[in-house]
């Protein structure tokens, strides 16, 4: 079965689509809550607009590093052996954001909320920062030998794609956040959302547009190119409904300039998954770093069972809080004592 490395190659493309896309804006407002200034009743109110799905988002990175280990071990391998250092700053960094998300609301002092809002901030920036590290590295390529092996120090991986995919990760988070805000929120900070929305939607994507076309000019691709344009088209019209105050529309248009963006970066590195800076011969490809075919096979038949269902939970979550909060609908802030 030739076609089963493609199909996973293809499903991961779809995994980290639906991770940017979730939890871009989860980490978003946690950089706004932890490192923007807002009172202590808007930063209530933004923490409260994702905290029913937070947990939920992050399941799209298990399932896909797990996918990556699984289907393609000789990618996860090259790949995470070589980002030892970052990728364990990106776990402590999500740590720190899941406690803090739990234990914000808990702090008996002001100097313990800052602390706690730190956390939340930081913790969301080094994370995004991160991931997109990591993808700009799998699709721009870090410097293997014919053993797979990284080739250099400990910050090898720190060139000049890995920043810029960082950066891009790191401003479409903080942009999808406004968009996200924007459904969620009403009264004064839907407002502010807008402005800010409308006037940094552009620069915010500039960075993941030199991404994406830094990996097409590398592996020219007709499709990729197609692509490209329609997350072009996709950017343009997030701006214009955005400025009619479609909301909804805006929100959907940015989401599709996503997801044609990443798929612009798959379809033009495919068939290599790990490219090599030193020899395009030490390259890693689906059909040299794949598991077998009947690994990918049982992999098949539980994902057509299992994605479905995790797709059909997140809409149901998703559809059950769709209302608007506005400050109003967040009750004061008290302790709570115990009676012996």
């Amino acid at each position: 079965m030739d076609w089963l490395p493609a199909l996973w190659f293809v499903l991961i493309a779809v995994l980290w689509c639906g991770y940017l896309f979730l939890e871009g804006f989860d980490l978003g407002v946690g950089m706004m809550i932890g490192i923007g200034r807002s009172s202590e009743q808007r930063k209530r109110v933004l923490l409260n607009t994702i905290g029913p799905v937070w947990d939920g988002n992050e399941v799209w990175l298990l399932t896909a590093g797990g996918a990556t280990f699984a289907a393609f071990p000789h990618w996860y391998a090259s790949l995470f052996s070589a980002l030892y250092i970052p990728l364990t700053l990106v776990l402590v960094a999500l740590i720190f954001r899941a406690v803090a998300i739990e234990y914000r609301g808990k702090a008996k002092t002001a100097a313990a909320g800052k602390l706690w809002d730190a956390a939340l901030g930081y913790g969301s920036l080094v994370a995004a920062f991160g991931v997109g590290a990591m993808l700009a590295l799998t699709t721009l390529g870090l410097p293997l030998n014919a053993n797979g092996d990284r080739v250099g120090g400990p910050f090898a991986w720190l060139t000049w794609h890995a920043v810029l995919g960082g950066v891009a990760v790191v401003a479409f988070c903080w942009i999808h956040a406004l968009a996200f805000v924007r459904l969620k929120t009403d009264g004064p900070i839907r407002a502010r959302a807008g402005k800010l929305f409308t006037r940094w939607l552009v620069p915010a994507a500039v960075p993941l547009v030199l991404w994406v076309l830094a990996v097409v000019l590398r592996n020219d691709s007709a499709a990729a190119w197609a692509l490209l344009a329609a997350a072009a088209a996709a950017l343009i019209a997030s701006l214009l409904l955005a400025i009619a105050g479609r909301e909804g529309a805006a929100f959907i248009a940015l989401g599709a300039m996503l997801l044609a963006g990443v798929a612009a970066i798959f379809t033009a590195a495919f068939p290599v998954v790990l490219p090599s800076t030193i020899d395009p011969a030490f390259d890693l490809s689906i059909y040299n770093a794949s598991s077998t075919p009947y690994t990918l096979k049982l992999m098949s038949i539980v994902a057509a069972f299992g994605v479905p269902l995790v797709l059909a939970y997140q809409a149901w979550s998703y559809w059950v809080f769709r209302k608007r909060i506005r400050e109003e609908h967040i009750p004061a802030a008290h302790e709570v004592t115990s009676v012996v």
